[in-house]
């Protein structure tokens, strides 16, 4: 392990490169898992029309090697003490490029891109999902099989990368002539980073990726030939599905001086969840960051979901597959900031003390929906809405009514999960920037009646993608090594732990949750045209 040179073992690290949805950050790790050295770049979205948000790709290349350059200078090392890269990615957003230049045909096309949404809505509605719908009904009454269950429930949406990539064949000239050619190369930003990292040596990308596209059979473990087939997709331009861990080839040397082996491509919810260490069924991630995203391990079966959970691949090591059920709340983030812009605080770090000075939010009642409402009420067309306003509301009641209603959020999918999955919780760790947020986190154990634990690392997948690249360099030796490695800044108990194998909420905030959800379903269906 390390390079020898005259008898001396130099010291080897693991590079970690997180490409979010706002920024890139790099973290050059120790065997102790301790951040020797870090590096941010900023990721500017554009958008060219209304509903379009896109990046474009040389910027994010340029960020991506810059991130790599000044990790590497921040720890003081070496290129040549890397003993691997991970790669950890935000989901769905792609391009497509020339095989042979390796040149886009246009700009990355992001997940929050809402220019296929008519196309979406126009299939949703169409007699060809019903019909696949009705079939499959009856399949599943024969067969029982739940993949029979999961397709009679199936309904597309924007996120996923399918209707946006049926859109970009529609308009884009250049990529259905390279289709036409064979020379069209389909991939998310990780197979993108792939290609251009090895020169174009290598097309692939990994079942976690691959599996959030909604173009991936996480059943068969294999691109979908039916539904490819269903929305004229050619399969000819999807990359090679390969392990989480495995030997992705090594960057060009002329690119950071000499090559630095590729082992790990991860999406960044997955990538978290391994970074948390959730390895055994039963274990919970949340990520609260812009939104939340609530994950459980569902061990080696995909979760088939009526209430909008949805199953991604966790991982595949080797030969084990793990399978993870996910919730999402989009507005978490955005509603603190959404906040601060109306100078209800100047100081995010003030808002747990502001909420902790009064006795409750005086029956003021915050939906935080700027973007719909994700599971279990999926509904894209709730509104936002601040109810309950009197004379006497202070900006303190408005705080806590905000920080209220992202706990309530947390508990409205943390119920969804007990109910669909039926699996026993076993540890529930909470990471990402609105997790410093003392009064969300000791509301949210409270909710849950479970204890709930904050890791001193911030940045879970960065954490994740250099567990994942670690060990398939044999730079940790396993999963029970990691653990160890793990830190926890601050356990929160539910207050009235005595009651801690119950599952209903604090006393105290019965009511207020039932306000709560009175108006949640006042602000549901507001931007329906009559």
């Amino acid at each position: 392990m390390g390079s020898q040179r005259n008898g001396f073992k130099r010291e080897g690290f693991v590079l970690s490169v997180d490409v979010g949805t706002s920024s890139i950050r790099g973290h050059v790790y120790d065997k102790e898992a301790k951040v020797r050295g870090s590096c941010t770049s900023k990721i500017v979205a554009l958008y060219p029309e209304v509903g379009h948000v896109e990046i474009d790709p040389d910027a994010l290349w340029r960020g991506f090697i810059s991130v790599v350059k000044g990790a590497v200078q921040d720890a003081g090392v070496q290129m040549r003490q890397i003993e691997a890269l991970g790669i950890s990615t935000q989901r769905s957003t792609f391009t497509t490029w020339d095989r042979r230049t390796g040149v886009p045909f246009h700009n990355f096309i992001t997940w929050q891109d809402q220019r296929a949404a008519d196309l979406v809505k126009s299939w949703n509605r169409s007699c060809t999902m019903k019909a696949i719908h009705g079939v499959m009904k009856v399949a599943y009454f024969l067969t029982r099989q739940k993949r029979s269950l999961a397709a009679s429930l199936i309904v597309f949406s924007t996120q996923h990368v399918t209707f946006r990539l049926v859109w970009a064949l529609t308009h884009y000239q250049q990529v259905h002539e390279a289709i036409d050619e064979g020379n069209c190369c389909f991939g998310t930003i990780d197979t993108w980073l792939l290609f251009r990292l090895t020169k174009g040596q290598v097309h692939a990308t990994d079942y976690s990726n691959a599996s959030a596209t909604g173009i991936f059979d996480s059943y068969q473990m294999c691109w979908s030939g039916f539904l490819c087939s269903l929305v004229s997709l050619p399969l000819s331009i999807f990359p090679e599905v390969e392990n989480t861990g495995h030997d992705f080839g090594s960057t060009d040397p002329s690119i950071f001086g000499m090559p630095i082996p590729i082992r790990s491509v991860m999406a960044d919810q997955q990538a978290a969840m391994f970074g948390e260490c959730c390895f055994n069924v039963g274990d919970v991630k949340i990520t609260m960051g812009t939104g939340t995203f609530m994950d459980i391990n569902t061990g080696s079966k995909p979760h088939t979901s009526v209430a909008g959970l949805y199953p991604v691949v966790g991982w595949k090591i080797g030969s084990e597959v793990v399978y993870l059920a996910e919730g999402n709340a989009a507005d978490t983030g955005t509603a603190i900031k959404w906040a601060q812009e109306l100078e209800l605080f100047s100081d995010v770090q003030d808002t747990s003390a502001m909420a902790y000075s009064v006795a409750d939010s005086d029956g003021v009642c915050f939906v935080p929906s700027f973007s719909g409402l994700q599971a279990p009420l999926n509904d894209p067309k709730a509104c936002a809405s601040l109810m309950g306003l009197k004379p006497s509301t202070t900006k303190s009641h408005l705080v806590r009514a905000i920080l209220e209603s992202l706990a309530f959020r947390n508990k409205q999918l943390y119920d969804t999960m007990l109910r669909e999955t039926r699996i026993p919780i076993t540890k529930i760790r909470v990471d990402g920037g609105v997790s410093s947020n003392d009064f969300i986190m000791q509301l949210t154990a409270d909710l849950f009646n479970k204890k709930v634990a904050r890791p001193q690392h911030h940045e879970m997948s960065c954490l994740g993608a250099a567990f994942v690249a670690g060990l398939e360099a044999g730079f940790w030796r396993n999963r029970e090594e990691l653990k160890k490695l793990q830190g926890t800044d601050k356990v929160f108990r539910p207050r009235g732990a005595a009651k801690l194998d119950t599952v209903s909420p604090n006393r105290e905030y019965v009511h207020v949750l039932q306000s709560w959800e009175r108006a949640l379903r006042r602000s549901m269906n507001w931007y329906n045209k009559p």
